[in-house]
């Protein structure tokens, strides 16, 4: 991520390191990271960088930027950005915990229950359970397997997502509720990014 010394960016990498070392529980620790991220979020300058931040593609297999990869932790810094009117699928992202922040834009996050036993390979059965309007500054914590999607409003927006380990080297669920479908594909193509 090559950030500055005393950066927004540095500060948050440095406490989610304190965090990680010092928090073995991981629900406690992915609620205790989502002030630091709203710290993060609102930071003018990160804001003000985010304006030149690359279009990510959303496609089959959507893009993230990627700030920054832990070392020790695992733990990744991740860019999202999106054209009005984008809609994600609705998927899970398997294993990984992740918190979503916006920071700038507005976006409507959904969360879905699966109603069937997961017996029948392909079949699914979900029901829209939540819908939240999220502005900057507003972060969502998505814990393993929870079924969502997000669509972006009037004007493009952009997140930053913070990960349990980088996505896209391993299957996560996709559901379709018209055709109650539900099939597996990799997450999101990682673009190395220098978020300052």
């Amino acid at each position: 991520m090559a950030a500055k010394a005393g950066s927004a960016f540095s500060r948050f990498i440095a406490s989610t390191r304190e965090l990680f070392a010092e928090e073995k529980d991981l629900d406690q620790r992915w609620q205790r990271l989502a002030p630091l991220l709203r710290e993060l979020l609102a930071d003018p300058q990160v804001r003000e960088h985010s304006k030149n931040w690359p279009e990510c593609a959303h496609k089959e297999r959507a893009e993230n930027l990627l700030f920054y990869e832990d070392p020790d932790f695992g733990f990744v810094v991740n860019g999202l950005t999106k054209a009005p009117h984008t809609r994600t699928q609705i998927h899970d992202h398997a294993h990984n915990w992740t918190l979503y922040g916006v920071l700038d834009g507005t976006e409507t996050i959904e969360r879905y229950q699966r109603l069937d036993d997961g017996s029948k390979p392909d079949y699914v059965e979900i029901r829209g359970v939540s819908k939240l309007r999220a502005g900057p500054g507003e972060v969502d914590l998505v814990r393993p397997w929870e079924i969502h999607a997000e669509a972006s409003g009037e004007e493009r927006t952009v997140a930053i997502i913070v990960r349990a380990e980088k996505a896209g080297g391993f299957l996560q669920g996709r559901y379709d509720p018209v055709n109650k479908k539900y099939w597996q594909g990799y997450g999101p193509i990682q673009i190395p990014f220098k978020a300052e």
